[in-house]
């Protein structure tokens, strides 16, 4: 692996190249939200109210799933800062982006914020890491698991992705909520509750039918669409000592108007240089990352990236390498040789 260096070292040295104004930020982002919030509640009346074939009922759950996963994309732009700055109004407007996930602002910012960016593929900090194969070894459901073939836990895998950030987020706030403060702890409870109580009170106000169609459905599609941009984030980059935006993270690529949709989640590598630009401005960081460091930099299209995950493990072996347990396979990660069109591996004999 080639060395290393914090995220604040490359923020340094491409700073001086951007405009000052990239730093403030840009409230017109909710425009956005506004869209998507109104297209969410459009959806649940016409739903609601009309008795719709199924067929059209799903082609609306599809809209407001999509919608949903939008929501969730500015909620996580919002609470980094990045569109309005007063705490208060910040926390507002992302527990509303984020009520359709079931994720409250004040959990975000300790999970996401303040650890996962802090601890970024920290083998035993970052909450979003993968485990190690010595961890698994202690663990086991996951010896099980990964003694099922490749291609078994591939397809459980992308299966899992539809329910993924909603079982990912119940156990953050499982293991973060003690970590309030008592006075504090009530309002965590009440913005993880108060969504499952709104889509709870949904279902008898609606039915189940049509609750299936207005927000079971699309929760899994949002699930889907957030989870297939996570999964790539940094799955297959390696385990890293030190936080290093270039070695851990990978930026996708989609159609413009995908990242117009999606508020420019894609570029992830850029995010964890500046979290606290708005993401509006990435393409720039991008342009320099490139000019200074184009040959650490990773980047690939997003169904390329799928493909890659496809075909590796998710247990890393001695940080930069994926491990499968069952046919004592190695396959590399990014920055260590992996060809995602051509996955290469070479045996490795596991201690058992």
């Amino acid at each position: 692996m080639k060395e290393l260096h914090s995220f604040s070292w490359y923020a340094k040295q491409i700073k001086p190249h951007l405009p000052k104004d990239v730093f403030k930020p840009v409230p017109s982002r909710l425009f956005g939200g506004l869209a998507y919030l109104l297209i969410t509640i459009a959806g649940f009346l016409t739903i609601g109210l009309m008795n719709l074939h199924p067929v059209i009922n799903l082609a609306i759950s599809l809209v407001i799933g999509f919608s949903f996963a939008g929501l969730g994309f500015l909620g996580h732009e919002i609470l980094h800062g990045t569109v309005v700055r007063k705490p208060w109004l910040r926390d507002l407007l992302g527990a509303i982006a984020f009520f359709p996930l079931s994720t409250g602002p004040k959990l975000w910012r300790k999970w996401h914020n303040m650890t996962h960016h802090v601890h970024t593929q920290h083998e035993e900090k970052d909450p979003d890491a993968w485990p190690t194969l010595e961890k698994i070894k202690r663990m086991k459901m996951f010896r099980w698991v990964y003694r099922l073939p490749l291609k078994v836990r591939s397809t459980f895998a992308f299966i899992s992705l539809a329910f993924q950030f909603s079982m990912h987020s119940t156990k953050m706030f499982i293991t973060y909520v003690k970590d309030f403060k008592p006075k504090k702890q009530p309002e965590v409870w009440l913005q993880a509750v108060l969504p499952w109580i709104t889509w709870i009170g949904l279902l008898f106000v609606m039915g189940f039918t049509k609750w299936l169609f207005a927000f079971f459905i699309p929760l899994l599609i949002a699930n889907l669409i957030v989870m297939g941009y996570i999964s790539t984030n940094h799955r297959l980059n390696p385990i890293t000592p030190i936080n290093d935006p270039l070695a851990n993270s990978l930026t996708v690529t989609v159609p413009k108007w995908v990242d117009v949709l999606h508020f420019n989640f894609s570029y992830h590598t850029e995010h964890h240089l500046f979290p606290g630009m708005n993401p509006k401005h990435y393409p720039l960081v991008k342009e320099q990352i490139k000019r200074f460091w184009p040959e650490r930099y990773h980047e690939m299209p997003l169904s390329q990236a799928l493909i890659a995950l496809w075909k590796t493990p998710r247990v890393y072996y001695k940080d930069n390498k994926l491990a499968d347990p069952k046919y004592g396979k190695l396959y590399r990660s990014l920055g260590s040789g992996l060809d995602p069109k051509n996955i290469k591996f070479r045996r490795l004999r596991l201690r058992k």
